[in-house]
């Protein structure tokens, strides 16, 4: 539990303005971000927001460096990478703090995060010196083939607020193995997280203009013109595929390479043999990591028919035993939501599930007081054309409807744009295997409610996204093979 004396103390330590070409100023118009408490609705602090021109400045700084930095040893990068994580290690008390004012989150959840966003930059110091080409002979015998792969070039990275620290060493740590500059935009809502990041990699020794931190207030504005300079040569998002398809767009007009891991629909299947305990727990974890503001949350719940009276009872005891409060609080389960847009969207997509004939049989409602909270919920009976269906909730709430066959079952899941993650519960694994192929989704959980994982290929498929983040397909994302024939 962090105190008020700990909370300025570590709101104090971190840099307020942007960083472009190692420097740290302040935007060229002087305008300011106001971070707020989401629990409490009052301000924490005031950061520096940069526009166009501070983003095409960064880009100037990225491009200058590029060459240098691709020459660079890669076991010196991949050094920079393990002071960088044995600092986020030794920081870790204050960082996960600084999460939880900024974003809402419990400790508990932000202790897990900085740990996982830390292994990131371990993963990648060791892959910094893995990254090789190929060299063989040719088809016909008469020559050879060789294939050299060198970083893509500078990059432009943009990260959302609901896992400030992993989606930023999700990115920046493979990008910094592969020998790229990079221009960062982080969310508007949580820039503090991004901000001690860079602070990490400048003490770690990361030489000035590989990574340039942009922070601005309108995201469209500001880096738009960053992506069609034509400059930089990699565009790589996390996001809401509505963002995500804009993005796209914009990168289409030079030919940037983009990576886009977009927004979920997950479906969370549970058949007539799977353990129920099993279920309910893998459930909870599904649906309620960062109080269900994930991209990878289970979104709707789809039960066999003789499993769904009782899935439904123990899953809302469960969700009833959680307790709201401000994450720095002792015992708290579930933080508010990052803001009050958000927490409309949320009651807005329950009070329609209610209107068309779902039941709520836990919560349902914000609750009376300040702080962007919304009450943990278990809606019973949800309608199939019922937007939060259709839509990602990205809160508390888990729909469930029941299903009569295995491939009932995988048409509805299959029944979106979507196709992150799915999440399967059986003890059948015959079933299994066959139900995970059918799934039209990038990553799926088996018997389980986790997936996210730094040597694993992470990002999904239809409009969900493209390309993957994570093990060896992350610094692929940031390298292009290159092929000289010779005639040996």
């Amino acid at each position: 539990m962090g105190t008020a004396s700990d909370e300025r103390r570590v709101l104090d330590s971190i840099p307020t303005q942007l960083h472009i070409g190692g420097e740290w100023v302040d935007g060229r118009h002087g305008e300011t971000i106001c971070v707020e408490d989401p629990a409490t609705e009052e301000p924490l602090v005031d950061v520096a927001s940069g526009d166009q021109d501070d983003a095409l400045a960064a880009l100037d700084a990225a491009c200058a460096a590029q060459s240098q930095f691709a020459a660079m040893a890669p076991m010196a990068r991949g050094e920079i990478l393990r002071k960088a994580y044995e600092a986020m290690k030794e920081r870790a008390e204050d960082l996960a703090l600084l999460m939880t004012l900024e974003m809402g989150k419990p400790l508990d959840e932000a202790r897990t995060e900085i740990t996982y966003a830390a292994d990131f930059l371990r993963y990648y110091a060791a892959e910094a010196s893995r990254i090789s080409g190929h060299y063989g002979a040719s088809v016909s015998g008469t020559g050879r083939v060789l294939v050299m792969q060198q970083p893509v070039g500078p990059a432009i990275l943009i990260t959302p607020w609901n896992f400030p620290m992993a989606m930023g060493t999700r990115k920046v740590g493979p990008a910094i193995a592969a020998g790229c500059t990079m221009i960062w935009k982080p969310a508007a809502q949580t820039p503090l997280c991004a901000l001690a990041l860079t602070q990490i990699f400048e003490q770690a020794g990361l030489p000035p203009g590989v990574l340039n931190l942009v922070l601005a207030k309108s995201a469209g504005a500001t880096m738009e013109p960053v992506i069609l300079d034509g400059r930089a040569r990699k565009l790589s998002f996390t996001g809401s595929t509505a963002v995500g398809r804009t993005l796209i767009a914009q990168a289409a007009s030079n030919v940037l390479n983009v990576s886009m891991e977009l927004g979920g629909n997950a479906p969370f299947l549970v058949f007539d043999d799977a353990d129920l305990d099993t279920a309910v727990e893998g459930a909870l974890l599904a649906k309620m990591r960062n109080i269900g503001q994930a991209c990878v949350a289970a979104n709707r719940f789809y039960v066999a028919e003789p499993m769904v009276e009782q899935f439904t009872t123990m899953l809302a005891a469960r969700m009833r035993g959680l307790r709201l409060g401000r994450g720095t609080d002792v015992d708290v389960d579930v933080g508010p939501l990052i803001d009050d847009s958000q927490q409309r969207k949320v009651n807005d997509l329950v009070g329609d599930a209610v209107a068309k004939g779902g039941e709520a049989i836990v919560g349902g409602k914000i609750p009376d007081g300040r702080g962007y909270f919304f009450e943990p919920t278990v809606l019973a009976n949800v309608p199939e054309h019922a937007r939060l269906l259709k839509e990602e909730i990205f809160g508390p709430v888990a729909p469930i409807s029941s299903f009569t066959s295995e491939e009932e079952a995988i048409a509805a899941a299959n029944d979106t744009e979507f196709g992150l993650v799915a999440y399967v519960f059986t003890k059948d694994m015959t079933r299994a295997m066959r139900v995970c192929e059918h799934l039209q989704t990038g990553m799926v959980g088996l018997n389980q409610g986790v997936v996210s994982n730094v040597a694993a290929p992470f990002g999904g498929v239809k409009q969900s996204g493209l390309g993957r983040e994570g093990g060896r397909w992350g610094i692929e994302e940031f390298l292009e093979p290159k092929y000289v024939a010779m005639n040996v």
